[in-house]
């Protein structure tokens, strides 16, 4: 048996590795967030040198609600060479109508795809994103979602750093649009929580593997470089299919960028907490590769990184350390919240934030093995399937083939 003793100092030793753990990735973050592009700066406000072709890929099912709002926006960019292929994907709504009364007022600029019906082995937005791939043939295509809105230069200004960068793949950071409470204190935490997933400074390392990033709302690729790694075929099934992307360019070699843009692309992700905690439960479980144990070990990391700290602010022993993560805490809301817009004062509900998230992985996990597998507008994806298209490591062995000599990378 532990004596009291031991068991006090152990206790007092991780409180500080975890705190020092805290400042150091903070201190990494003030001094390196500053060098990542920041395309409302003055001097990204130029036009891509060459004036490539851009097609913008927007797939959407019952997205009626946004979908017009989505199309005014493409529809107003300042740079001439964007062509909209808005992908319908089986909707019951008027979201089909909507994009043909686009395609009949702006013939040359939007082109609609209407899907009836779903390829066998595939998710819904991962064959709407191939069918309009297919059609595309400009030398970039950006992959984005029916209810994102996009400032008149934003385009232009993530197409000309992308030229300027030589870079296969380009995300730009949109806003995240917080309208509630809830939304905020789980917002706020996620964001945080990226200081321990990916650190956008080192996603231009190819030798950085893991800091890897991919938004569904604004992914930007070269085609080529795309149609090198096989497109949207080897990852059919893949549940996120922006970080399986991402993931795929970078275990291929391909030039990676990352780009904030703060108020230039708006998303609403979903409605209050209880919307984000619905959407997170269908896609987190995929992120630990339906792996219960890896998702548990990850609660429980998050519990002793996040939870931990602030449960050692009322011990004398654990207080000193426990204050120092509540101050990297704070600088991390507000340095974070300078690029997202989610004010720093949802830092005082971290603790909520990081509860919300640990329920919406464990909800996750529970939901998938009830239903052995992912509901998913209307169809059950079983969870061997979805095992073998969710795999890091076959994400990583697919697309370094083209690594290889003759294997046509990059």
């Amino acid at each position: 048996m532990i004596r009291p003793e031991l068991l006090k100092s152990l206790n007092e030793l991780a409180a500080w590795a975890v705190a020092m753990g805290w400042c150091i990735r903070t201190t990494e973050a003030m001094k390196n967030l500053p060098l990542v592009a920041n395309l409302t700066d003055l001097d990204r406000n130029v036009v891509p040198e060459g004036t490539p072709g851009l097609t913008v890929i927007v797939p959407a099912r019952d997205e009626a609600e946004n979908i017009a709002a989505t199309l005014d926006t493409l529809m107003q960019q300042d740079y001439a060479g964007v062509m909209v292929v808005a992908v319908d994907d089986r909707s019951t709504d008027a979201t089909g109508a909507i994009m043909d009364d686009y395609a009949a007022r702006f013939p040359e600029r939007v082109r609609v795809l209407h899907i009836t019906e779903l390829a066998y082995g595939w998710l819904g937005k991962t064959h709407a994103l191939a069918q309009g791939l297919a059609l595309a043939e400009s030398e970039y295509v950006l992959f984005t979602d029916g209810d994102v809105l996009f400032s008149p230069s934003v385009l232009r200004r993530s197409l000309a750093y992308a030229v300027d960068e030589r870079a296969d793949h380009l995300v730009t950071v949109p806003t995240m649009q917080v309208k509630t409470w809830g939304e905020g204190v789980v917002l706020g935490f996620f964001q945080t929580l990226g200081l321990w997933a990916t650190r956008p400074w080192k996603v231009s390392d190819p030798k950085a593997e893991r800091d890897v990033i991919g938004i569904g709302a604004f992914n930007l690729f070269r085609r080529e470089a795309l149609v090198a790694i096989g497109g949207m075929m080897p990852q059919r099934l893949a549940v996120l299919e922006d970080i399986t992307l991402a993931r795929r360019m970078q275990a291929a070699g391909m030039r990676q960028r990352v780009a904030f843009a703060p108020g230039l692309v708006l998303v609403h992700w979903a409605a209050g907490a209880n919307g984000l905690m619905r959407v997170m439960s269908k896609n987190l479980f995929s992120a630990f590769n339906f792996r219960p144990a890896l998702a548990l070990a990850a609660c429980v990391g998050i519990a002793l990184f996040c939870l931990g700290p602030l449960v050692g602010l009322f011990y004398w022993g654990t207080m000193v350390p426990g204050l120092l993560v509540v101050a990297c805490l704070s600088i991390a809301y507000r340095m974070y919240g300078e690029l997202s817009w989610i004010p720093a004062k949802y830092g005082w509900a971290f603790p909520l934030g990081a509860v919300a998230f640990i329920y919406a992985v464990v909800r996750s996990m529970v939901v998938v093995w009830k239903d052995r597998g992912v509901k998913w507008r209307g169809t059950l994806y079983p969870l061997r399937e979805l095992r073998r298209h969710n795999s890091m490591r076959q994400w990583a062995k697919k697309a370094g083939e083209v690594r290889q000599p003759g294997g046509g990378g990059f």
